[in-house]
C-alpha cells in the first residue's frame, strides 16, 4: 500500500516510530559525530533537534534549544559534548567547507 493511501492518523503514527528509531538509532550510535553526519547527509543531531524545536513552534508551543537537544541527545547536550565528541579532523572540516559551499 502506498503511504499516500494510509489514512492522516496511521500515516502520523508510522512516522512518529520512525522518527523515534532514527533518534533512538543516533542514541547508540554516539561514535558517528555529527560533522560525519553533516558530510554525508547534510544534516545532523542539532538539525533534528532544531527541526523538532521549530515543529513545536508551529503549533504554539515554547521549546527550548536545550531542551530539544536534550529530546534528541537523551541528555544535556553538554554531558553528550564532553563524553562523545572529538575534534573535526582536518580532513572532516575540509570537507564540511566543501559541502557547505555547495548549498
Amino acid at each position: 500500500m502506498p503511504a499516500e493511501e494510509f489514512d492522516p492518523p496511521t500515516r502520523t503514527e508510522l512516522e512518529a516510530a520512525a522518527f523515534r528509531r532514527l533518534v533512538a538509532h543516533l542514541r547508540e550510535r554516539s561514535d558517528v559525530q555529527n560533522i560525519d553526519l553533516m558530510n554525508l547527509a547534510g544534516f545532523c543531531r542539532n538539525c533534528l533537534s532544531r527541526w523538532y524545536r521549530e515543529a513545536a513552534e508551529a503549533k504554539g508551543l515554547t521549546l527550548a534549544d536545550a531542551d530539544a537537544r536534550e529530546i534528541i541527545y537523551g541528555m544535556p547536550y553538554k554531558e553528550w559534548q564532553a563524553k562523545y565528541q572529538k575534534e573535526a579532523t582536518q580532513a572532516q572540516k575540509a570537507e564540511f567547507t566543501k559541502a557547505s559551499a555547495g548549498h
